[in-house]
């Protein structure tokens, strides 16, 4: 808070100095740098980096008269606009500040977007051939989006040559989506081994094509090969159980809800497939947290192709991240028509915001309510159920939605080690520690391979001082399969502390403390370790910091202080 703070001080500061000078900037007081400006870019600025596109349009709107002479305005004016959903406001815009002597990414990608959508390829054309050529605007995507857009403008335009020699020139880089835009080529163009290599996309094990498999099975539906699809759904949906684009096509194909999957997207379509690939982008930038680009590019998308409304979802989840919570709601309830995979998806991220609003009680009540509006929930559902029970703290009913899960899924599935540890973690949560160890060990009996598992029921053994020995074991090789885990690494010291081998236990509590510095319990240990070596001194300077900590609680707290006092005695 402090940081923020001075941060806000320094902002303002700078802003009053620059204001102060404005007349100094000024050729007279009716130029660009007059303080009305100045204060509208400050504040158009701020609000874009708080993500206020509302707010941030307000101001910048204000001062197109900059245009010509501030090109960071341009690009953050132009993003709002697209951000906003204000496609022709943003294609008129670019058209103004564009310069055939300057390169501008955003601009030169919306202007030959539009005229790609007038069908004027070869005005399209001029404008994606400069996306390719680096410059300050653009300094990522290196001959990367100038290419597809290239390729799809010769496709449309029936030059298949010319199409897949673009295509090829994409950097290796890029190889993924290179091979992805590749396979949607073969798809327009009717070439036979189109299949195949959908199916060799979707079999890669170095790379997760999950999502590839909806347009194999949507490729198939348009050959009228209905049983093939079936199968290629079926099998990514046991793969990729929380997919919910596969979730929802299975569903769609039970009910014989062909033209639902078949609606969302066609490769016929170049705008479909350049509609793809802005989301792909817009998935990249989300998952490194720029929500702003992510947003921009999602947009995009959302332009070229509004039938896939499925992948709002994104939308939905990059308003929730920036804290834009009403957005962000109302996307998720735009999805419920969509069918019943993203109703419950969407019930359920809408109950998780309901719960900074409106608190917890009232977010469960209401995703009890919509849970009971199912029609023959299955055991993802109830698992869902109890994960929410789970996470806000209602461990009684969490065990009654896993154990409802239980019953319902298969023995061979692969959900079910993790459904007994959830289980067994709520067991354990309410004191009733039998079926919580029953739980975990046949958890590890299923799949031995869990770390977390083996450390929480293995800390459990040593906190209780039982089967120390076992313990120990379960711990080494939980730590050997997550080298760098602190807490697995506390566990493992504190195992060796229960055991009176205080000098191992020091060891791997010095590194579980350098790997998780600010956790308060993990430095209690360490402190502990050191006093039972004698190093009163350093035992007790680690305590008292504990102390100053907000993560550590009143009942450790009062211990530490006692142990301040009268040191430890085991």
């Amino acid at each position: 808070m402090k940081f923020l703070i001075k941060k806000i001080y320094y902002s303002i500061l700078l802003l009053g100095l620059v204001l102060s000078n404005s007349v100094v900037l000024a050729k007279n007081n009716d130029t660009e740098y007059n303080k009305e400006n100045i204060l509208n870019y400050f504040l158009g600025v701020v609000s874009v980096k708080q993500n206020y596109n509302n707010k941030a349009f307000k101001h910048l709107n204000k001062i197109q008269e900059i245009k010509n002479i501030h090109s960071n305005y341009n690009i953050e004016f132009i993003r709002t606009l697209v951000s906003l959903g204000k496609f022709e406001k943003a294609v008129d815009f670019s058209n103004d500040v564009w310069d055939k002597n300057e390169l501008f990414f955003e601009a030169d990608l919306l202007l030959g977007l539009n005229f790609f959508l007038k069908k004027d390829y070869s005005k399209a054309e001029k404008y994606f051939e400069r996306l390719n050529k680096i410059s300050r605007y653009n300094l990522i995507f290196d001959n990367f989006v100038g290419n597809v857009l290239l390729s799809w403008n010769k496709a449309i335009q029936n030059e298949k040559g010319e199409s897949f020699k673009y295509i090829n020139k994409i950097p290796d880089p890029y190889h993924h989506l290179k091979q992805t835009q590749d396979i949607f080529l073969q798809c327009y163009f009717n070439l036979d081994g189109t299949e195949d290599s959908f199916v060799k996309l979707t079999d890669n094990q170095e790379y997760n094509f999950s999502r590839y498999n909806f347009f194999l099975a949507n490729y198939l539906l348009s050959k009228g090969k209905n049983k093939e699809a079936e199968k290629v759904i079926k099998k990514a949906t046991t793969k990729y159980s929380s997919n919910l684009l596969l979730q929802q096509a299975e569903l769609f194909l039970k009910s014989n809800k062909i033209n639902k999957i078949r609606g969302f997207f066609n490769c016929k379509d170049p705008k479909d497939t350049l509609a793809e690939f802005f989301y792909v982008i817009a998935n990249l930038y989300s998952s490194e947290k720029n929500y702003r680009l992510s947003n921009f590019y999602l947009n995009i998308s959302l332009l070229l192709n509004k039938k896939f409304i499925s992948n709002k979802t994104l939308l939905a989840e990059n308003f929730y991240y920036q804290e834009k919570y009403k957005k962000s709601k109302n996307v998720y309830f735009s999805l419920k028509p969509l069918g019943k995979i993203y109703s419950w998806h969407a019930s359920k991220n809408i109950a998780s915001i309901l719960i900074d609003e409106k608190g917890k009680e009232y977010s469960v009540k209401i995703l009890e309510k919509d849970f009971n509006l199912l029609v023959k929930p299955n055991f993802k559902h109830y698992y869902d159920l109890a994960n929410f029970y789970k996470d806000n703290q209602y461990f009684k009913k969490s065990i009654e939605y896993y154990s409802q899960s239980l019953n319902q899924i298969d023995s061979e599935h692969p959900l079910v080690p993790k459904l007994l540890d959830r289980r067994g973690t709520s067991y354990e949560k309410i004191g009733d520690w039998k079926n919580a160890e029953k739980d975990l060990m046949e958890s590890l009996e299923i799949k031995p391979e869990q770390a977390h598992v083996l450390n929480y029921l293995a800390y459990s053994w040593i906190d209780k001082g039982i089967n120390l020995d076992k313990g120990l074991v379960m711990l080494k090789k939980a730590a050997k399969l997550k080298e760098n885990d602190g807490y697995i690494i506390d566990s493992l010291g504190w195992a060796y502390y229960a055991k009176d081998n205080y000098n191992q236990a020091n060891k791997f509590l010095q590194k579980a403390v350098e790997l998780l510095p600010s956790d308060p319990v993990i430095n209690d240990h360490y402190a502990d370790s050191l006093w039972m070596l004698n190093k009163n001194i350093q035992a007790r300077y680690i305590w008292n910091n504990i102390l100053k900590l907000d993560e550590a609680e009143v009942k450790l707290k009062e211990n530490i202080k006692k142990k301040i006092i009268f040191g430890i005695t085991k």
